[in-house]
């Protein structure tokens, strides 16, 4: 079929799969808070972030991956060679498994992180093979991700917000405060997103000097690593980028005419600087998050063409579009689900409240990604708790916390539910050729089947929400 066997063309199928699903559940990291404050429509927020992750997808990922997401599992290089055949099979079950865990996430709007998901996969498959494979430490700063991200997230978000809060939305006359207010405000969010753009998006493209090694802080303090790890010229470029912007925005600010008074006047402002905040997590989302459904999906590709596993795979061409392309369908066709627990379901979005969310999100992510901390974290579970912290800004009353705590159990619930179905598949699969295809192919008939009559009962785009900008 295409030169290819069965087995490797039904494992490009569950890369596919695994993709669609990364669309359809993250993408509310990027647009939820935009549907739920009415700064985009549903259909506006899905184009948008199609066009965006895409951009971010195919031209800022990484050409080069780690075989071992996130390197929970410790391998040498003999080991990797020996082990090939177990881990070619290993890996497609642990795509299938978090896959399936995602779209069962997805159908009750369940926003997961596919990273720990794939990760959960892997580690599943690590404890079947051997579990001394396993690097526990790693996946101790996982757990403990699932409290650091959202709660660093929640307070930024509510710090952000009381500021906006209290500097302008309470005086006597928003607008004229905001005049000037806003651009102020604006500087740290333009530096933040042209910092993190460079480190989460654009790390593959600049020169190296510009941004520190990732083992730049090993064997250091945490002070010396600071200091060993500044990238100043960064720092630099993202202060001069942000100083540029905000002189814009003060210049388009200082006469614009408002059509709307009082702090609907002031929501305006930033329904701009929530759909530029959107725009950029969702280009990031596609350069980082891509990997989650072909990095695995390459470590396979280099054991089917070479016939040997090392600790780095090349990404080809044509597996860069497939990751791609399904992260828009995944977007297009399932998208809203996600998008409609996130921006209306955990508490009252605004335009502010929207932009302090997605600010505090990536200013968090940012801050964990650094070389000196280098904690893997979730940006679901942060910008999760970044819209509870504005929420909370409200008062406890306003955030519905029945339906912050199911997404909370399903956070915890994603490694373990990935690593015991990847366990099982792979059992199932028992290194056997036929038992493989007759188990994909059951599998795959019942997902196609189930998430097609998911969509056709599902609600029209055009009237899931309202009109917006």
């Amino acid at each position: 079929m295409f030169g290819l066997d069965l087995v490797i063309f039904l494992a490009i199928l569950i890369a596919g799969y695994m993709a669609w699903n990364i669309g359809a559940n993250d993408v509310a990291n990027a647009m939820g808070t935009s549907v739920g404050s009415k700064a985009l429509t549903l259909r506006n927020a899905i184009i948008i972030a199609a066009v965006f992750e895409f951009l971010g997808a195919f031209f800022a990922g990484d050409a080069v991956t780690d075989t071992v997401r996130k390197g929970v599992l410790v391998i040498s290089e003999e080991d990797m060679a020996e082990l090939s055949t177990e881990l070619y099979y290993g890996f497609i079950a642990s795509m299938l498994a978090a896959a399936l865990w995602i779209t069962l996430a997805t159908r009750y709007g369940l926003p997961v992180s596919t990273t720990h998901s794939i990760v959960g996969g892997i580690v599943g498959i690590g404890i079947f093979i051997d579990p001394d494979l396993i690097d526990y430490s790693k996946v101790g700063q996982i757990v403990i991700s699932w409290i650091a991200s959202p709660l660093l997230g929640g307070i930024l978000a509510y710090s952000t917000f009381y500021i906006i809060k209290t500097m302008i939305l309470d005086t006597e006359d928003p607008i004229a405060r905001s005049r000037w207010m806003a651009p102020i405000l604006a500087l740290p969010t333009f530096f933040v997103l042209s910092l993190a753009l460079q480190f989460k998006a654009l790390k593959y493209i600049l020169p190296s000097s510009w941004l520190p090694s990732k083992d730049c802080a090993e064997g250091l303090s945490f002070m010396n690593s600071l200091e060993s790890c500044l990238p100043a010229q960064s720092l630099l470029a993202a202060l001069v980028i942000a100083l540029f912007c905000s002189a814009i925005l003060y210049a388009i600010l200082r006469n614009y005419e408002f059509e709307e008074k009082g702090y609907h006047g002031v929501e305006t402002i930033f329904v701009w600087l929530q759909v530029i905040t959107a725009c950029y997590v969702a280009f990031a989302h596609g350069a980082n998050d891509r990997s989650n459904a072909i990095g695995p999906m390459a470590a396979v590709w280099q054991v089917f063409k070479s016939g040997s596993l090392g600790s780095e795979a090349e990404v080809p061409l044509w597996l860069v579009l497939l990751g791609s392309l399904g992260i828009v369908i995944g977007i297009s066709t399932w998208g809203y689900r996600v998008m409609k627990t996130i921006g209306e379901k955990i508490t009252h979005i605004t335009p502010t409240r929207g932009f302090a969310a997605q600010f505090a999100a990536a200013t968090t992510v940012l801050i964990f990604s650094m070389p000196f901390l280098a904690i893997p974290i979730s940006t679901t579970h942060t910008l999760v708790g970044s819209v509870v912290g504005v929420g909370l800004a409200g008062g406890a009353s306003s955030v519905d916390f029945r339906v912050f705590g199911k997404i909370a159990a399903s956070w915890v619930a994603s490694i373990p539910a990935s690593g015991i179905g990847a366990m099982v598949l792979y059992a199932i699969f028992g290194l056997n050729e036929t038992r493989f295809i007759i188990t994909v192919l059951i599998i795959m008939a019942a997902i196609v089947w189930l998430v097609y009559n998911s969509i056709k009962s599902g609600p029209k785009v055009e009237i899931e929400v309202g009109n917006g900008a």
